[in-house]
């Protein structure tokens, strides 16, 4: 049985008729013990003066059951259509002064001697303040004939509790058929998406019927799916950027090579300087493919010290200071006192901050100032890196952290951008457990800000 359909059909219908079956038997049982009940307290003191007016007679229960049977002088409580006869006998049990069972029950309990604590349930019958016996009730299931109107009664009852069984059977076995359809449609629709995703057609998405759980798989299918075709697509592109970045210094350094090979060019100083920063150009590419792999594949080395995060600030201006001057640009810390010391791995997050000044330097106008600046949010540190650059259009602000993403400006510096800094960045500062955004007003400041936390 492999259809989910038809084991949740099937379940549908084992819970119905179980419940069905449950409140038929019930019902019947409590009809009957209500309709025993109903007898009993109709006939009780009839019964009772009767059988003290036989036993005054008679001085004895010798008797009472052909008294019974014969419904001579036994009086009203006795005088019953033939049906009812064993019927009502079986509602009742007289016993003597000892508890010596005389008259009535089940075939089989005359002489039986019931205890004190059946009789406490039962009635004393007296005589002259003399107990001369004891009227037990003796309740029990199908003790009314066909024929009388106790059982006519008790049989329209249970027929209609059966077709009432059956109807309720029925209508959950069709419930149950269209929620198990209903239910597995969503199920199937998936299974089916996701063929189509295995065979390729990432982006696949699927109807979201309902706001439940299976709603919610849907949705998050959906997701899924547009995530898996805009990650793919981005590959793609990185492929056909990298493959761009890698073709130019090589066809450079195989021009170069090959001019040589055959005479055309005499070596030269500038020569052998512009093939060094062509393979300069090609080993930062491989490294940072390198590490983004590693991120991706979360087996990034980390060797996490602790440190002040205005160290790293001084140790990044410092690094920077000559090339700031170089292109008159002024470099600024700003590092909040008394903060916290964090831990990280500090030669990775100078990479981080170095990559994040390098960017800034590149795009500030001479005259111009960047800022390195930290502070405490929260449980979180805080460090950023602003300058007062051309700024970044904002529709290339949510994407500036995409692997190979150029804005228009980052064009302009196609011999040293391989697209991939600030994703690394990113890379890095995630797998230390912090995050980085990015904030920018046109021709006003652009700012970069990294939150790590202070404990981890």
């Amino acid at each position: 049985m492999r259809s989910l359909a038809l084991k949740l059909t099937l379940a549908f219908l084992l819970v119905g008729l179980t419940g069905a079956v449950l409140v038929a038997v019930f019902l019947s049982y409590r009809t009957q013990r209500e309709l025993d009940r109903l007898v009993l307290d109709q006939n009780q003191q009839t019964l009772i003066t009767n059988l003290t007016r036989y036993y005054q007679a008679n001085g004895s229960w010798r008797g009472l059951e052909a008294a019974f049977r014969s419904q001579e002088d036994a009086g009203p409580a006795f005088r019953n259509p033939n049906p009812r006869l064993e019927a009502l006998r079986a509602l009742f049990v007289i016993t003597d002064p000892e508890g010596k069972v005389v008259f009535g029950g089940r075939p089989g309990l005359a002489g039986r001697k019931l205890s004190n604590r059946e009789l406490r349930s039962g009635v004393p019958l007296e005589v002259d303040g003399e107990t001369i016996g004891w009227l037990v009730f003796t309740p029990a299931i199908d003790r009314w004939l066909p024929g009388t109107p106790e059982g006519n009664f008790l049989r329209a009852v249970n027929q209609a509790t059966l077709l009432s069984a059956v109807a309720a059977t029925g209508f959950a076995l069709v419930l149950g058929s269209i929620l198990a359809y209903t239910l597995t449609r969503s199920l199937r629709e998936l299974t089916a998406a996701t063929k189509e995703v295995a065979k390729g057609k990432l982006g696949y998405q699927v109807q979201v019927r309902s706001r439940d759980e299976l709603g919610e798989l849907a949705a998050s299918f959906n997701q899924m799916s547009e995530e898996l075709e805009h990650s793919n697509r981005l590959r793609r592109k990185m492929t056909a950027d990298i493959a761009h970045d890698l073709r130019t210094p090589l066809s450079v350094i195989m021009g170069y090579t090959e001019a040589l090979n055959d005479g055309k060019l005499e070596p030269t100083p500038e020569m052998f300087d512009t093939l060094h920063s062509e393979t300069q150009h090609l080993s930062r590419l491989v490294d940072d493919l390198k590490t983004l792999s590693l991120a991706d594949a979360g087996e990034l080395p980390l060797i996490y010290q602790r440190i002040e995060p205005d160290v790293l600030l001084k140790r990044t201006a410092s690094a920077h200071k000559v090339q700031a001057e170089q292109q008159d640009i002024a470099i600024q810390v700003q590092a909040a006192p008394e903060l916290p010391e964090i831990e990280v791995d500090v030669e990775r997050m100078v990479q981080v901050l170095g990559n994040l000044m390098s960017n800034a330097l590149r795009y500030t106008l001479p005259g111009g100032q960047i800022t390195l600046a930290s502070g405490r949010a929260g449980e979180q540190v805080w460090l950023s890196v602003a300058d007062n650059g051309e700024g970044i259009p904002a529709e290339d602000l949510p994407h500036v952290f995409e692997r190979s993403y150029r804005g228009d400006k980052a064009r302009r510096h196609p011999e040293v951008e391989t697209g991939l800094g600030l994703s690394i960045a990113q890379s890095l500062v995630e797998a230390q457990g912090g995050t980085i955004s990015a904030a920018s007003e046109i021709g006003i400041r652009t700012t970069f800000t990294i939150h790590l936390p202070v404990e981890k």
